[in-house]
């Protein structure tokens, strides 16, 4: 059977409602012509989730104003829940589409994440935004495919509050607080307001947030007693033209730029692999340009904590999809390097 739907036009809301209700009593061989403003990635995963469907999506060339194409359910004969493999979607996009699919997961309903390295972030996430009903297990660490079996096993807390994020750090290793916020925050569009519930006012992160990303954002605290403080970080939006705080780097005409290196077209764990790379065949004083479709602020925070005093950034653009960095290598002292190339990329 073929049929189309067409959710152009309407709420992002009832597009998903509708295009996971038109697989309801679907059948292998079945076929639905999908036309929406917007590629449907959760609506088809949540209809894969909800009425335990295998989805094949054929995507033609795309028209200018919306998505359209063509998903086929095919046979199930499968042992274990639904995949969601999210690394081909873009890093900020991720835990916005994961986070709103488990958000309408009923009790008992799951899929298998598979992901290009430890998204244990979004653990963190997940458990201070829905409580202890995060059913977690690792199936497979693998480089470049990490598999997790998520599972809601009760329907759990909700906040109620309108925040894109929210970590309770009181649970989460210290280790592993700041770059778990600062990669979310990193990913967050401006408006969005970011909880951090701690046991004291988090001060420290306030000055890290200070030092990275100037005046940007908007601090305040909603509720503060012993032992919970909670805190919102509302992002304003890049100001390029204010500067971004970063290490105090060489200037541009001290460090010889000897490539542009454009990762836009390449995959969430090929970009890292790249980018990498291309830090390491740096020679002290040489420097590329970076060019991103997103603010890669997590590899600053990454090359920062990892690379040592010869590392530099400095922010060349700032605009909607098309971020230029120059990450430069300059001379210090050998004794002072604490350089590692292992890097570990983030979520």
């Amino acid at each position: 059977m073929v049929s189309e739907i067409d959710v152009s036009g309407i709420s992002p809301e009832q597009a998903r409602d509708e295009i996971v209700e038109s697989f309801e009593g679907s059948k292998p061989g079945d076929e639905v012509r999908v036309v929406a403003d917007q590629h449907p990635e959760t609506a088809l995963s949540l209809a894969r989730i909800k009425h335990d469907r295998v989805l094949e999506i054929d995507e033609p060339d795309q028209q200018a104003d919306d998505w359209t194409g063509q998903v086929r359910v095919t046979d199930q004969n499968r042992s274990e829940p639904i995949a969601f493999d999210v690394r081909e979607l873009p890093p900020q996009q991720r835990h916005a589409i994961l986070t709103d699919t488990f958000d309408r997961l009923d009790p008992g309903e799951g899929f298998v994440l598979v992901n290009d390295h430890d998204p244990k972030p979004l653990y963190h996430e997940l458990r201070s935004m829905h409580g202890d009903v995060v059913d977690w297990e690792y199936r497979s660490r693998e480089s470049g495919s990490w598999r997790v079996e998520i599972e809601k096993t009760a329907a759990g807390e909700t906040t109620g509050e309108d925040v894109a994020a929210s970590f309770d750090v009181r649970e989460i290793p210290k280790e592993e607080r700041h770059p778990t916020i600062h990669h979310r925050y990193s990913n967050l569009s401006a408006g969005d307001v970011l909880e951090v519930i701690a046991p004291h006012e988090p001060r420290p992160l306030k000055n890290e947030f200070r030092d990275q990303y100037g005046e940007d954002f908007d601090w305040e605290i909603q509720e503060n007693e012993p032992g919970r403080c909670r805190v919102w970080i509302t992002k304003r939006g890049s100001r390029p033209d204010e500067g971004d705080a970063a290490p105090e780097a060489q200037s541009e005409e001290e460090l010889t730029i000897i490539e542009e290196l454009d990762v836009r077209e390449f995959p969430p764990a090929k970009r890292h692999e790249l980018i990498f790379e291309a830090y390491d065949d740096l020679e002290d004083g040489e420097a590329f340009v970076l060019v991103n479709d997103h603010d890669p602020k997590p590899l600053y925070h990454q090359f920062d904590a990892e690379a040592g005093e010869e590392f530099s950034w400095e922010y060349q653009q700032q605009d909607a999809g098309e971020f230029r960095v120059r990450i430069g290598k300059s001379e210090v002292e050998e004794s002072a390097r604490s350089a590692s190339t292992n890097f570990d990329a983030p979520f």
